[in-house]
């Protein structure tokens, strides 16, 4: 049904409006009394085999939905019902934005794709922090739900630091982790954060916060790379989440790169942005072994990039990862997709007689 939907509507629809018609049918859905309950009892994880125990949380599966689809936290109710383990919410900024100028999504069906320069446009972590702090004083279930933070755009570098750590403050008391994005390609000057030198200050910095706002909780926080780094980086961050006793590492965020992408007029005209979705797989794998080498199992490694179906998900997690993350097959293939995978991951792992990672 949703892909008929998608056929005859969504596809006609400007990528950006059709992503917000369909997250508003979503949170109309949570809205309607029993609708959510109902929903997360058919279409949530229940199977004991898929359960995940990470970053001192229990995840009823290990299938999320990564940042950049609910940026400011109004619809983790209706996601989490569609079956997600995990919503993550952001990326948020410590100043509201509207972001980069429209249009600013664009869809490369025929490669199952998406290209953003979205910018970060969110309502300010102050927003966010209200809004999630209303969600945990609501009784009832209430998902895992992470927190990921970014640099506001009008702040200069020699600021960085000090907008990231506000943005942890506000959020250090309703976040279940938190994620410093330090990797959109949308966001000028943002990717310089990973090198190491600056990357250090940075998350040292932001840990303290968590530490000093959240004091009889210890907040997990990790980092969230670029698949466009040199291997030599990519170890230099995993060298230092190990030293700063970091909790993780998200492997990966959007690429700048275009390889996959084949209708080349198309790619001109979409302009700069990052692109996810199938054409990311085969780095976003790479980039995660490599982690994994480097770290073994000191880190939680949360995989993200190109899986699409329950043997791209084994394979992530065969590589390495103890949870994953989706955004574009979800866009593509509607919200029985998430059900599927983690039906087809229960099942196989009941056939082979093993757990998922723990």
């Amino acid at each position: 049904m949703y892909r008929a939907i998608y056929a005859v509507l969504l596809r006609r629809l400007p990528a950006e409006g059709a992503h917000r018609s369909a997250f508003w049918l979503i949170r109309a859905a949570a809205s309607v009394p029993g609708l959510a309950w109902a929903l997360r009892r058919v279409l949530g994880p229940r199977d004991p085999a898929l359960r995940v125990r990470a970053l001192g949380l229990d995840f009823p599966g290990p299938l999320g939905l990564a940042a950049g689809f609910d940026k400011d936290g109004e619809g983790v109710t209706g996601l989490a019902a569609l079956g997600f383990g995990f919503v993550e919410v952001g990326t948020v900024t410590a100043q509201p934005q509207p972001g980069n100028p429209k249009p600013r999504m664009f869809r490369f069906p025929e490669e199952r794709a998406l290209v953003n320069r979205m910018g970060f446009n969110n309502h300010g972590a102050a927003a966010l922090a209200a809004r999630l702090r209303a969600l945990r004083a609501r009784p009832g279930y209430r998902p895992v739900v992470g927190v990921n933070i970014g640099k506001t755009k009008v702040v200069g570098d020699g600021e960085a630091v000090a907008d990231y750590v506000t943005s942890a403050r506000l959020v250090a008391d309703v976040a279940d982790y938190v994620v410093v994005n330090v990797s959109s390609p949308n966001t000028p000057g943002l990717r310089d954060l990973q090198s190491v030198d600056k990357l250090r200050p940075l998350l040292t910095a932001v840990r303290e916060a968590l530490d000093e706002a959240s004091p009889r909780r210890r907040v997990p926080l990790l980092v969230k790379i670029a698949p466009d780094l040199a291997d030599e980086d990519i170890d230099a961050v995993a060298d230092l989440a190990l030293d700063l006793g970091l909790d993780g590492i998200i492997a990966t965020n959007t690429t700048i790169s275009r390889a996959g992408l084949r209708d080349g007029e198309a790619v001109a005209a979409a302009g700069p942005g990052g692109l996810s979705g199938a054409p990311l797989k085969s780095r976003a794998l790479a980039v995660l072994r490599r982690l994994h080498a480097r770290t073994g199992d000191r880190l939680v490694l949360i995989a993200a990039g190109g899986i699409e179906t329950a043997d791209d998900a084994r394979e992530r997690l065969a590589a390495g990862a103890t949870l994953l993350q989706a955004y574009t097959a979800f866009i593509y293939q509607g919200p029985g997709w998430v059900r599927r995978i983690h039906a087809d991951l229960a099942q196989r792992t009941s056939a082979a007689d093993d757990s998922l990672p723990t």
